[in-house]
Order: structure tokens, then C-alpha cells, then sequence
């Protein structure tokens, strides 16, 4: 993710259609989802309701994750996680964007284990991608909780994935969290200014796809970033004194007035134009546009098969759509089932900020 960004899914409108269910029921061997999204300005509050379905089977074999993990050692854990989540969210509407972020960052480098949350003079958490990371305090109140209600049972990894679905999306439970915590690993985070194709090599190393990637960067939707993340572009591309080519030039005016040459480089933009606090496929269509904020967004139309994932999300006309909340789900269900430490595998913390 960008330097100084939250949430951007890189290292640096229109809603769904999708109409909320009032209740879902397993059958079948397949669990129905709620994905609730609650993005807010000073203005307005926008409650999400999504009804996702996903084929999965309820049996459990060693390894694996499952939802409700929790259900007997630690009931309260879900209920606990969501009012830490919603008091945060209330005083501060960019901490869900900031979670998700955060989530991203952690599951991105050596798999869902928490190693992003652990404090030292080398961690991941000192990379350079990680500096301006947010939301650490609410995963500490959190476990705070937690350890009080169930001691020893509940991994900061899971609070940190439980999090984050308060945020977008709910995923299954049952990780551990990890003993080894270095920034030299963050360096393969995706970053603002990859090329296209460093891009998909860099998900694929994580058995991610070009869908994934697409459905995942559709995360800036709720997302900012600070002028020093993306000004190059607008005034002195690749050293040709002149903006980036693939920025709409209807749209780089107003780029401009944001973030003014010599300017200040910490004010932050918007990365979904017009529709910053609301979960939907707007961003996609901004893009489409050439109105991406971020390089690495603009180099999604440079390749054919993320181009037209692009163009199925934000409903291009006479090309088949495909309903971004549910995908959004399930790549998110994808990356945090990646390199999963279960079982005996590392701990369960004690405090999340260090390894017991």
C-alpha cells in the first residue's frame, strides 16, 4: 500500500445492485455471509447490507478455518469485536478504511498472522509501506476485551480479520498468530507505482488472480491518499516536465487544485472521486474513465484481462457484470485463508502488540 494511504489496497457511481437480506440460513453445506459495510461523513451514514453465498462445507479437517470458530470457547468474541469497531468508527469514520488496510498489509507478507501488530525496532510494522498504518488501538482495546472475557483463546489474527469484516466482509475464523515479524518482508507489498504486470505477479505469488486483484484494489473505493503518493503525475511524469498521459485531461485540473506543485504533500485525496464514504463500484468506473488517482490504479487498463474486470465491475454497457460486493467477498475470504498458521502453529498472544 501507498505511503501516507488508508486504506489502498497498494502499498504507498454506481451502488450494487445487490439487495440486502433480512435473515440468512445455512442448507446444504453452504453458509450465507452478511457483509456489513458502515461508511459515514459528518453528513450521513450509509449501512450496507450484503447477502453473500459461498459453497463451503461445514465439515472441519486439520488446517483449515471455519466461521463461528469461536462459538463455544469465546461466544462474545464477534459482539465484542463489532462495538469496539462501531465506538471507534464513531469518532473516527477512516478507521474501517484504515483496518482494511491494515488487514491487506498483514495477510500480504508471510499470510493472515498478525505479524504487522507486533512492536519492535525492526518489524514489519517499521516498513517503510507500513509507517502510516492506522487502527492499532482498536485491535488493542479489543484484545484488551477479550483476554478479560476468554483468556488465552482468541489470536490477535482473527481479531485483526474480524476487524476488518466489520469493516467489508465477514471470513472465517481460526487462525494463529505468528512468531517472526521483520521489514525486509514487507518489500513485496504491491505498491502505488507498480507496472501492471508486477502487479499480477505479485498476487499470483499469493495464488491470487487477476480477478482478485481487480476485485481487491476496488478496496480505494473508501480509500485516501496523500499528494506524495501520486503528485509526480501531475506535473513531472517520468521526468518529461509534462502530467501522465493516462490521467483524463478533464480530470487533472482538478488533481491539480488538490495537490498544487510544491504544495502540501501530506493533504489527502479522495481515491474514488465523488463517492469516498460509500462502499460501491463507483471507483471502478472512475477508472475506467482514466480518472484513477493512484498509477498503479491507471495500469489497470493496460492489460487486457484486468481492463475487462474493470469494465464487468463498473457495468460498461454491452460487457457481462459481475456484482463486485460478492466478488470483493470471496477474493477477501481467498487472501485471508493465505499461508495459514492453524493447529500447533505459532501462538495465541497474550497481547497482540508482542510475542508471549
Amino acid at each position: 500500500m501507498a505511503i501516507n494511504s488508508i486504506p489502498m489496497i497498494y502499498h504507498t457511481s454506481s451502488r450494487s445492485s445487490t439487495k440486502p437480506s433480512s435473515s440468512c440460513n445455512e442448507k446444504h453445506h453452504t453458509y450465507c455471509f452478511i457483509v456489513v459495510m458502515k461508511m459515514a461523513s459528518s453528513f450521513n451514514k450509509l449501512h450496507i447490507l450484503l447477502c453473500l453465498l459461498f459453497a463451503t462445507q461445514t465439515t472441519m479437517t486439520r488446517g483449515q478455518t471455519r466461521v463461528d470458530f469461536y462459538g463455544t470457547t469465546c461466544p462474545r468474541v464477534q459482539t465484542i469485536i463489532q462495538a469496539t469497531v462501531q465506538s471507534a468508527f464513531q469518532t473516527n469514520p477512516g478507521v474501517a478504511a484504515g483496518l482494511l488496510r491494515m488487514f491487506f498489509h498483514d495477510c500480504f507478507v508471510l499470510g493472515c498472522d498478525a505479524s504487522i501488530l507486533l512492536s519492535g525496532t525492526s518489524t514489519e510494522r517499521t516498513a517503510r509501506p507500513n509507517l502510516s498504518l492506522v487502527g492499532f488501538e482498536v485491535i488493542n482495546a479489543a484484545k484488551s476485551q477479550i483476554e478479560t472475557a476468554c483468556p488465552g483463546v482468541v489470536s490477535c489474527a482473527d481479531i485483526l480479520t474480524l476487524a476488518a469484516r466489520d469493516a467489508v466482509v465477514l471470513v472465517p475464523t481460526g487462525r494463529r498468530d505468528g512468531l517472526v515479524s521483520q521489514a525486509s518482508d514487507a518489500v513485496n507489498l504491491p505498491a502505488f507505482n507498480d507496472p501492471i504486470s508486477v502487479q499480477i505477479s505479485k498476487f499470483r505469488d499469493k495464488n491470487l488472480t487477476a480477478q482478485d486483484l481487480v476485485a481487491l484494489v476496488g478496496g480505494h473505493t473508501i480509500g485516501t491518499a496523500a499528494c506524495a503518493v501520486f503528485s509526480y503525475r501531475l506535473y513531472n511524469f517520468s521526468g518529461t516536465n509534462q502530467p501522465d498521459p493516462d490521467i483524463n485531461p478533464t480530470f487533472l485540473p482538478q488533481l491539480r487544485a488538490l495537490c498544487p506543485n510544491g504544495g502540501n504533500a501530506s493533504t489527502r485525496v479522495a481515491l474514488d472521486t465523488g463517492s469516498v464514504n460509500s462502499f460501491d463500484t463507483s471507483y471502478f468506473v472512475n477508472v475506467r474513465n482514466r480518472r484513477g488517482v493512484l498509477e498503479s490504479d491507471a495500469k489497470l487498463l493496460s492489460n487486457s484481462t484486468t481492463l475487462a474486470f474493470v469494465q464487468k465491475f463498473s457495468g460498461a454497457m454491452g460487457v457481462p457484470q459481475l456484482n463486485f460486493g460478492v466478488e470483493f467477498a470471496r477474493s477477501m475470504v481467498k487472501l485471508g485463508n493465505t499461508e495459514l498458521k492453524t493447529g500447533s502453529q505459532g501462538e495465541i498472544r497474550r497481547v497482540c502488540s508482542a510475542i508471549n
